[in-house]
């Protein structure tokens, strides 16, 4: 696949005002500076589309944007650097979690982990939470070029491990070199193809 169109549609704060237009939908999570927003604009080849920040968790709303005029990707909140309640469920009580469970347009979302570093237990809290309710994901091991070849296949596998996931949904991802982006595109081409069919 191939991007040749990506803009920005809107974002929302609100449930009531998540879109329901059944155009397919490929939502990004991740921790606040996971490198969401990089990623992004990697796979579609623009700087700016998605807006980048140094400080982290500053995408508080659901950001849409249209991509060759026939599916979506949706970048959500960053987690853990909000203010939750001791339970681990607030974290999803919020705008993000209200997406994932209304969204009748969600076909899979991406979890971003940085590979760099064991997944946190907000990353396996995601991870249950998405299994849980039955919503298709992928792992994104992000800034994989700050590491070897070698000591990315260790932290997949100890990554794997960590999520109590197979190996074979994780994928190593660079925004800096693209490494994995066309594997990313090859997956969303894939799950839109099988839509098709049913």
């Amino acid at each position: 696949m191939k991007i040749l169109s990506a803009k920005y549609k809107t974002s929302v704060v609100k449930k009531e005002n998540i879109l329901q237009d059944g155009v397919p939908e490929f939502a990004f999570v991740g921790r606040s500076n996971v490198g969401k927003s990089s990623l992004i604009n990697r796979l579609v080849g623009q700087k700016k589309l998605a807006k980048t920040s140094s400080t982290p968790g500053l995408t508080k709303m659901v950001n849409y944007f249209d991509i060759n005029e026939t599916f979506r990707f949706v970048d959500l909140p960053g987690y853990g650097y909000a203010k939750v309640g001791k339970g681990q469920l607030d974290v999803w009580a919020g705008l993000m979690g209200e997406y994932i469970l209304s969204s009748a347009s969600l076909n899979t979302i991406f979890v971003l982990v940085d590979i760099r570093h064991n997944a946190s237990a907000l990353d396996v809290d995601m991870l249950k939470f998405l299994i849980y309710h039955g919503v298709p994901f992928i792992v994104l091991a992000t800034k994989c070029d700050k590491l070897s070849k070698s000591k990315q296949y260790l932290q997949v596998k100890a990554l794997a491990a960590s999520l109590g996931i197979r190996e074979e949904l994780i994928v190593p991802t660079s925004s800096e070199t693209g490494q994995g982006c066309d594997k990313v595109l090859e997956i969303i081409e894939n799950k839109l193809s099988f839509g098709e069919e049913e």
